[in-house]
């Protein structure tokens, strides 16, 4: 009887390694794909929906595009996977058995305790998040007026914060309504940790944007019509949105397998096992080992990497070959700011470690196009190149 493989998520990790696993098995084992949604997101663009809803068809691939016909999709929330038991529960009652299963189901926004944020804010995890921001600012905005202007907040100004606050401006630009964008970070600058040059040079576009930048203190509390931010700063809202952190899903809880005690985060090893040999995990729901004492980031960039290795090792776990250690290699970071952007240290440009302008805006398609097209075809690919 074939081995049976149960892949879990369909996010960057889920989808390329069911595409990894399906060109590298051959008859040797049946493969079941697990997701809530019935198509795949592309989440680092997902924030295009907020100025046009439009760019859904464009962000969200349908699973048939992706699976082959050999490959059993189920649609359905994972709710436990019982390691000693190697079944998968789902919240429809559903019991899969599995020989090897990948955990990719992704994160789940961390409100760290803060009072009111779950409550009022919106998040950007999914098509329905992006959409749902859309459809309170085009409300709020139409109830604006130039004397009292429709106020969106943005808390935390990493990668999503900024790229949000970045596609309500140009929301804001394009319709010629009065809307006032403001982006908070508790730490001392805009997306904190990184290099000065990109710091500098997103500040630089957010605040050409007309984007209030907060920074230095953070946001205490929440209720439904305020954010509470430091000691004395109170600042109504219309529309809040919150960017400021992840943490793993219940789901990942209940996977008896090691596990950050605080996000719940599958630990991994360079070849994606965990402490079980049939539990295969990456993307955000992991903490893969790196060299050192690093873990791969949590970003798209290292999932789409580390899919292709963890789809293969599977296969070769099949086989009892030996696995293959998978070692994160950063290619650069571009993020854009409504139709602008910025790259960082992705040595396109001689000698310049950030630059901006067209070429960060090209490559900034350029990103988003590959991977539409290896995940599903060269046509959906050029079809989106507009709207990225």
């Amino acid at each position: 009887m074939a081995e049976q493989v149960v892949v879990l998520g369909s996010g960057y990790g889920g989808a390329g390694a069911v595409k990894s696993l399906q060109s590298a098995l051959d008859s040797e084992a049946e493969v079941t794909w697990v997701s809530d949604v019935d198509h795949h997101l592309v989440l680092h663009e997902s924030h295009r929906c907020i100025r046009d809803p439009n760019i859904k068809e464009k962000v969200a691939i349908p699973i048939e595009e992706i699976k082959s016909p050999a490959t059993e999709f189920i649609r359905g929330r994972v709710v436990d996977v019982e390691v000693d038991e190697r079944t998968v529960h789902l919240d429809d009652g559903t019991t899969l058995d599995y020989d090897y299963v990948l955990v990719a189901i992704g994160s789940q926004t961390a409100f760290f305790g803060i009072e009111g944020l779950k409550e009022y804010a919106h998040t950007l995890k999914c098509l329905d998040d992006a959409l749902g921001i859309h459809e309170d600012l085009a409300r709020a905005a139409e109830e604006a007026t130039p004397e009292d202007p429709a106020q969106v907040v943005v808390g935390g100004a990493g990668l999503s914060g900024i790229q949000t606050a970045g596609e309500v401006a140009e929301y804001r630009d394009e319709h010629g309504v009065p809307v006032d964008v403001h982006l908070v970070e508790g730490l001392d600058e805009v997306f904190p940790g990184n290099d000065p040059s990109i710091q500098n040079a997103l500040r630089k576009r957010l605040e050409a944007r007309d984007v209030e930048i907060m920074t230095g203190e953070f946001i205490g509390e929440v209720d439904e019509d305020t954010v509470y931010i430091g000691e004395e700063t109170e600042l109504p809202y219309d529309v809040l949105v919150w960017t400021g952190g992840i943490t793993g899903r219940e789901a990942a809880e209940n996977c008896e397998v090691d596990q950050d005690e605080r996000s719940h985060r599958l630990h991994a090893q360079q070849d994606f096992q965990t402490d079980d040999e049939r539990v295969f995990a990456l993307g955000d729901a992991a903490l893969v080992d790196q060299p050192g004492d690093e873990e791969a980031p949590p970003t798209a960039q290292a999932a789409w990497q580390a899919a292709e290795v963890a789809g293969k090792n599977i296969a070769r776990a099949i086989r009892g070959q030996p696995l293959a250690k998978w070692t994160h290699k950063d290619k650069g970071t571009v993020i854009s700011v409504g139709e602008s952007a910025v790259a960082h240290d992705v040595f396109i440009v001689p000698f310049v470690d950030t630059f901006g302008g067209f070429p960060a805006k090209f490559l900034k398609k350029a990103i988003a196009a590959r991977w539409i097209r290896d995940v599903s075809s060269t046509g959906r690919a050029l079809s989106a190149w507009s709207d990225m």
